[in-house]
Formats: C-alpha cells, sequence, structure tokens
C-alpha cells in the first residue's frame, strides 16, 4: 500500500561509534527517504520502507534508523516518547500466518518474558495491534544496543585478548541461565550477540528458542554454526547444540573468519568432518538410524590438529575449543563446566553467574490450540505492557 500524496517524508541515519574508535558498522545503512502518515485515528504512525509497511503507535515518531531487515522482518530505532527512551523495534512480517509461525512468535515472546538476565535482550513493549482480531505482523520494542558481534568481527576495529575472553564470558553466563531454565537458544551466531560502547553484551534473536522438552522436528536457523546432530537428526537436539554454536562463534571472532561456511547440509557436515574428524560408532549413538547409517556412508576424515590448524589461538583457549566442539553432544562440555575452564581463570565467578529459579514451560504441543487462539494470546502478551485497550478499534 503505497502512502498518500500528503505523506511526510522523513530522513533516517545510520553510523555507531565503538569504544570510541570510529564506526563499528563499517558499511553503515545510507540515508532512506521514507514516507510516514498517521493512521488509525491519529494514534498509529505508518512508515513506508521502499513498499513495505512499518506501522507503530504513535509515542515511536519518528523512527531513527532503519537498522536492519531480511524476507521476514525489519528492524528499526525508535524514542518511545513516553519514556523518553532509545528501543529497537523489531517487526516479525506475516507473524500468525500459520500455526507454526504463530507458535514461534508466541514462544519468543514468552521465553523473553520469563528472563530477566543482564546478558539477555529484555523487551520493552509489544506494540497493541489496532485491530484485535485482523492483525498479521507483530511489533516487538527491544532494549537498544550500539551494534553486533558480526559487525565488529568484520570491521577493522582491534580485538584483545580481553575482548575476546570477556565476550565469551558473558556469551556463556547467558547461556547458563537459558539453559538452567530448561530451554535452548538453538540459532546463535555473531549477530546475535548484540553490544554495547561500555562492553555490555546481551544475547537476542530468540526465534528458533524453545523448551528442551518441546520436539525439535524442524530444521531451522543459520547453518554455518549449527551442530553436526542439528543437521543430521534434529529430533537428537539438547542443550550441546548452543554450545556448538558458541564455539563456532568463538574461533570466528579469534581468527576474524567463519569456521564452517558450508553451502548446503552436505557441504557444511563435510567442512566439520575435515576439520575435527569422522565420529566413531559411540559418537553417534544419539543419533537415529537413518542419519547413523548416512554418516556410516559418508567419505572417512582424520581430524586434525587445533594448534596446528589455528597456531594463532591461544594454548588455554585451543583447550576449550576442543571441549566445545566434539561430535557427541553428550561428550560436549557442558557450560557450567566451559565457565570453570583455565581460559575464564581471572575473571569466573561462580557468585556472578545466577541460574533461572524458575522453568520456563508453554505447552502448545499437548493441546494443539488454532492460529487465532495463538493470536488472541499474543495479544493478550501485548495487553500486559499496554493496559487500556480503549484505545484500539473494536472488532471488524
Amino acid at each position: 500500500m503505497e502512502p498518500p500524496n500528503d505523506a511526510t517524508p522523513v530522513e533516517t541515519y545510520g553510523g555507531v561509534l565503538v569504544d570510541g574508535r570510529g564506526p563499528a558498522d563499517l558499511q553503515p545503512h545510507p540515508p532512506y527517504n521514507i514516507h510516514m502518515n498517521l493512521s488509525h485515528g491519529g494514534r498509529y504512525v505508518r512508515y513506508n520502507f521502499s513498499g513495505n509497511i512499518f506501522e507503530v503507535t504513535a509515542k515511536y515518531s519518528p523512527l531513527i534508523m532503519l537498522l536492519g531487515g531480511g524476507a521476514s522482518r525489519i528492524v528499526c530505532s525508535a524514542m518511545n516518547s513516553e519514556t523518553n527512551e532509545k528501543v529497537a523495534i523489531k517487526k516479525i512480517m506475516h507473524a500468525s500466518r500459520d500455526q507454526i509461525t504463530a507458535k514461534r512468535t508466541l514462544r519468543q515472546i514468552k521465553l523473553l518474558r520469563h528472563f530477566e538476565h543482564e546478558n539477555i535482550v529484555g523487551i520493552k513493549d509489544i506494540v497493541l495491534p489496532p485491530q484485535r482480531d485482523a492483525f498479521e505482523d507483530v511489533y516487538i520494542a527491544y532494549e537498544l544496543m550500539d551494534t553486533n558481534l558480526e559487525k565488529i568481527i568484520n570491521s577493522n576495529l582491534e580485538l584483545t585478548k580481553h575482548h575476546h575472553q570477556y565476550v565469551m564470558y558473558d556469551i556463556l553466563r547467558a547461556l547458563k541461565y537459558i539453559h538452567s531454565a530448561n530451554v535452548l537458544h538453538g540459532d546463535l551466531k555473531p549477530s546475535s550477540i548484540l553490544l554495547n560502547v561500555n562492553g555490555q553484551l546481551k544475547i537476542c534473536d530468540f526465534g528458533c528458542a524453545r523448551a528442551a522438552s518441546e520436539p525439535m522436528t524442524e530444521y531451522v536457523g543459520t547453518r554455518w554454526y549449527h551442530a553436526p546432530e542439528l543437521l543430521l537428526d534434529p529430533s537428537a537436539s539438547t542443550s550441546a547444540i548452543d554450545i556448538w554454536s558458541a564455539g563456532c562463534i568463538f574461533l570466528e571472532m579469534l581468527t576474524r573468519k567463519p569456521l564452517f561456511s558450508g553451502r548446503d547440509c552436505v557441504d557444511q557436515l563435510r567442512l566439520i568432518l575435515e576439520l575435527i574428524g569422522s565420529p566413531t560408532e559411540d559418537d553417534i549413538g544419539s543419533l537415529s538410524e537413518s542419519a547413523k547409517q548416512y554418516l556410516r556412508m559418508t567419505r572417512w576424515f582424520r581430524p586434525q590438529s587445533f594448534f596446528v590448524k589455528f597456531p594463532n589461538v591461544p594454548y588455554l583457549a585451543v583447550l576449550l575449543l576442543e571441549k566445545m566442539l566434539k561430535f557427541d553432544p553428550r561428550k560436549r562440555i557442558s557450560v557450567e563446566d566451559a565457565l570453570a575452564e583455565p581460559y575464564f581463570k581471572n575473571i569466573h565467578n561462580i557468585n556472578n553467574e545466577p541460574v533461572c529459579t524458575k522453568l520456563f514451560a508453554l505447552d502448545l504441543e499437548e493441546h494443539p490450540l488454532t492460529v487465532e487462539q495463538i493470536k488472541e494470546l499474543i495479544y493478550h502478551e501485548a495487553l500486559a505492557f499496554n493496559p487500556e485497550p480503549a484505545t484500539v478499534e473494536k472488532d471488524q
């Protein structure tokens, strides 16, 4: 839908500073000429990004900057005029188009409202849909951070051994809390590690997260950081998938290059086996019979030495990586043991590594819900942040 001719043009700008050294995003978005117009009696503002509609309540006006986007989302920064607080607003497109997508949207909202940890991004608001029964998209406002680890890795910003150590420590602190709630993140990658100029770190992107007890039957997320069992047999996934992803991120941060950049699932698995070697019969014990049979038919690889392959990586970091990147998830190091590794000797403090005191549970499988029922639950989540539904249009 195109804006009317009297729409007001708004110009947004990009670029953030990191550590006082200069732009962290070396490929900042150029200024965008977007259009905004009031909607729903002036209570909402509708923006048009080259045909992509972004509609939020009028308290988020004007938008500050387009932070990014993809096939199913747009993320913008904005100022909440009621709290004078900057936030990042993510539009989840077609969040209720089918049962799987609607459940995924509801799950990540419930998860982030359940969590309370300084290394996990917090929800600040859920934009109340203007029409209770007719919304497709969901807008979630999060804490605004300066940049993410992917941009830092791809920049010319110098990373010291202390940066490596503290970033990895905070990632593991967050994972300890997440796993203690009986939750798997499921899609850790450098872009889901948010950072501030003061060194604060927060994990985001919980769209693929779920309770450990929930079945994982689909292949989702970013392939380069997926554990081998997730590539072969999603139903075998445990919290160890996040340890594998964290290991890949750790080594990418140390070398400034992705560890396994496979073209597809087959190529991804080949790259993994080329480095860590082909698994033994004991290593594949937790996989399905079809996955075992596939591995038995693949080419055999001898494991490479991490010390030889990555000569510039510190000794203690290599020792930790070898434990994080084991093929067998049952033999992969736990997050608690990883935090206690010698690599973190100078900063490890078990009293500063909290756990979640309540397990997360969202039963969407035992009692299946329709898309309309899930939408109603999402609406009620928005009401928790906006307790005055009288401003919302009546059902059409």
